[in-house]
Order: structure tokens, then sequence, then C-alpha cells
């Protein structure tokens, strides 16, 4: 779900990158903030492509279509909140054993949002506020109108950054977001260990 690495600034050589992580173990990812380095020869594949979305304060807030109207917003409160979130999120039951989302979670500039139906979460999103603006990210459902509503409501006159790729970036710009410049996801596999461009 996170990332070993992210590029802070564009022109950041591969290997400066590939130093500063385990490559060792499977899994291995980097997020290329700036979609400007080239991974594979040192055994990563582009996991995915997406754009830095960006929504100023004050825009007008996006008409929720049928099934997004009908959704009660609030922030998840407490640990049996966020395991219920997090099998929403995973589309189950929650009965999986670990947990990516832990309670350590639900702090300051942290906010879990839930959408729900009937009392039972079908839509969500993470907000989290720095450098003067607010982040959204891991939405699932139905969610923009409703998580825009809760995050202005919150912080308002914040602007609202997150990424979006493929039928989800063009929800979000139907949402009254601008893309703003491409990023990409790096994964390596395999895990060997040797790096093959030096």
């Amino acid at each position: 779900m996170y990332p070993d690495a992210v590029t802070l600034e564009p022109a950041v050589s591969a290997r400066s990158v590939v130093r500063g992580v385990d490559i060792a173990s499977p899994g291995c990812s980097v997020k290329d903030s700036f979609a400007d380095l080239d991974l594979v020869g040192d055994g990563f594949e582009v996991l995915f492509e997406a754009q830095w979305i960006h929504r100023p304060a004050g825009a007008p807030m996006p008409e929720p279509d049928a099934e997004a109207a009908g959704l009660e917003w609030s922030e998840v409160a407490d640990a049996e909140e966020l395991a219920a979130w997090e099998a929403a999120f995973e589309g189950g039951d929650g009965s999986g054993g670990d947990r990516t989302f832990r309670p350590a979670l639900l702090r300051d500039g942290i906010v879990f949002l839930a959408g729900r139906a009937d009392g039972r979460i079908v839509a969500g999103a993470v907000a989290s506020t720095g450098g003067g603006v607010v982040g959204v990210s891991n939405l699932f459902g139905p969610a923009w109108p409703g998580v825009l509503g809760a995050v202005c409501a919150r912080w308002p006159g914040l602007d609202v950054v997150g990424y979006e790729h493929g039928e989800d970036l063009e929800t979000a710009v139907r949402a009254g977001f601008t893309a703003i410049g491409p990023l990409r996801v790096w994964l390596r596999p395999n895990g060997t260990g040797t790096v093959l461009a030096q």
C-alpha cells in the first residue's frame, strides 16, 4: 500500500533512489512523483501511471448521483469502525488476518471518512493535511461528492489534492479537479537483491 521511497523533486538519479531502498525483499516499490525515472534496468516494472490532481478551495461542490446522494458521511472514530472501514475498502467482510490500516493512524491530521447506506460502510476515503492542503487517497465506492463535502466542512479554505488514473481520474475531473502532472509507481517484484544497472 505504501512505497519504500518517494521522489520529492524532479531529475533524481535512479541510482540514488535504488541505493536507498531494500531491493532484496519482494515488493519493493517507488513512487516516482514526476514520472521521470527509468528503473527498468534495476528490475522494476511500472505498476501504474496516474495524474496528480488539484481542486481549489471554494470550488463549487459536485452534484451527487442517486447512489451517492443517499449516503451518510462521518469520520471513523475507533479501532472497531476502522476495521469495518478496511473491510469495505477491501471488498470483504473483515475476516482476513492482517490489518493494513492500524488504529494508530486515527490521530490528528489523518481522517478516515466513511459513507454509510443503511448503517453499512459502502464508500470511503482517507484525508490528511500537510503543506497547506488536504490530501485525499484510498477512495472507494461512490465517494467524491460526500468526501469533498466532509473535507471542505472540516478544513474550509484548503485546496484538495491527490492522484488518480483511468475512470477514477475521469470521476475526479467531473468533481472539479484538474490534472496537473504525471506520476508513476514502480514495483520490483522479484526481490533478488541484485542491482542490474549502475
